[in-house]
């Protein structure tokens, strides 16, 4: 396939670098430097296991003159998403399908600015990877690649899931997919935004008593603002998985975390912002998360004042 990647950040360098292995790649990049790094040396990607590989997908800062592609993938911080899309019009054809595995949920509102409903791909995904360097990450850990038309059978996203699976990336089609993308949020909208809000690594959330007991009160708000939209969870097995990854991954630290330590502006409104959002259309409350969201936006505004 011709695939366009657009954002050649963490996920983006680990999507783009592994499906060059079979399919013709092009990662579309802003940063000079680091475009200028990979289509020198290319792009390193270090495994758990200690190996690593250098891939050599194409990069540009201009896709201006390009044909369509058969698939672009959206790899930017939400808050960017239009405006990445608007610049890359010429990668987005009549037959283009536009995927979207960022975090959060609602993407499809922006992606049908330039796709109709029936080339829309929304997912999730469980890899995890980090920018060590200049064209340099490291993939911190696999899981499977779930993906989902926004309308008709899942079915027919076969070819993709073929292209994926071919590179490496345990991939399936899934009907419904907005439930694999709550299911992920609640951990997100969670733990991950507590460790953000209170500048601490995972492992605290699940230790501390105060911290843990606000976790669990997010947890259970957004299991019942997702039964309102139809989307049934068991709220004791949620609160129950959301600690497990605490306790898995203690000194993990989320990018919510990272972006208020660094002083920039966060994805809080594509992810806890999703739950406001839900709760407004089906009239489940959500105070807690209100809570954290207006937290994370002040925490934001410190850093600019």
């Amino acid at each position: 396939m011709r695939i366009a990647v657009i954002g050649c950040g963490a996920m983006g360098a680990l999507y783009g670098g592994y499906l060059s292995r079979n399919n013709d790649v092009t990662l579309v990049e802003r940063n000079p430097d680091r475009i200028a790094k990979i289509r020198a040396d290319g792009l390193r990607i270090a495994e758990p296991d200690g190996s690593a590989a250098v891939y050599r997908p194409g990069i540009t800062g201009d896709t201006s003159g390009m044909a369509p592609a058969d698939l672009v993938i959206l790899f930017v911080k939400s808050m960017q998403s239009e405006a990445a899309l608007e610049a890359n019009r010429a990668l987005i054809g009549r037959d283009t399908y536009l995927m979207t595995l960022q975090n959060g949920s609602g993407h499809e509102e922006v992606l049908r600015r330039f796709a109709d409903d029936a080339h829309i791909v929304i997912g999730t995904t469980q890899h995890n990877s980090a920018v060590t360097g200049n064209g340099e990450i490291r993939h911190g850990g696999s899981g499977w690649t779930h993906i989902g038309p926004l309308v008709g059978d899942a079915a027919r996203l076969e070819p993709i899931r073929e292209a994926f699976a071919s590179c490496g990336l345990e991939t399936d089609c899934k009907q419904d997919i907005k439930r694999l993308i709550w299911q992920k949020m609640l951990t997100n909208v969670s733990a991950s935004v507590l460790t953000g809000v209170l500048q601490v690594p995972m492992g605290f959330i699940a230790e501390n008593p105060s911290a843990w007991a606000i976790c669990e009160t997010l947890v259970r708000e957004a299991v019942a603002v997702a039964a309102g939209e139809g989307i049934e969870f068991d709220a004791d097995e949620k609160v129950a998985e959301v600690r497990k990854v605490c306790t898995d991954s203690p000194a993990g630290l989320t990018s919510i975390y990272a972006d208020l330590r660094d002083g920039r502006r966060t994805e809080v409104d594509t992810i806890s912002g999703s739950v406001i959002r839900a709760s407004e259309r089906n009239g489940v409350p959500a105070p807690t998360h209100r809570a954290m969201v207006q937290l994370v936006h002040a925490m934001e505004q410190k850093h600019q004042a």
